[in-house]
């Protein structure tokens, strides 16, 4: 599976849009990525615990758009974004998007 930001894949020519698809993930942080992402804020720098849940949800949100886009037949996806939401305090919404193609080698 072919996952492109852009709203073509050089080299392949698309021959059929398929339409939307989508991953979501909805994750919350939990007592110990709290302690020790704060104690790591106060000492300035990249905040690992935070990073490492961040990274998480991506991937899960991904993986539920590539199931998605396989199950409609795709063999890529085209403008593909990430979008996050904060839903209540700890609780943060994970979206995956973008448009599922066919396409072919040109």
């Amino acid at each position: 599976m072919l996952i492109v930001t852009t709203n073509d894949a050089p080299g392949y020519r698309v021959v059929k849009t398929l339409g939307l698809v989508r991953g979501i993930t909805v994750r919350s942080r939990n007592a110990l990525s709290d302690m020790v992402g704060g104690l790591q804020s106060m000492l300035g720098g990249r905040v690992g615990a935070y990073v490492k849940l961040a990274e998480a949800s991506r991937a899960e949100a991904l993986q539920e758009l590539v199931d998605h886009a396989q199950a409609m037949g795709a063999n890529a996806v085209i403008g593909m974004r990430y979008e996050a939401n904060e839903i209540m305090e700890g609780v943060t919404e994970v979206l995956a998007y973008g448009t599922a193609v066919v396409i072919e080698p040109v």
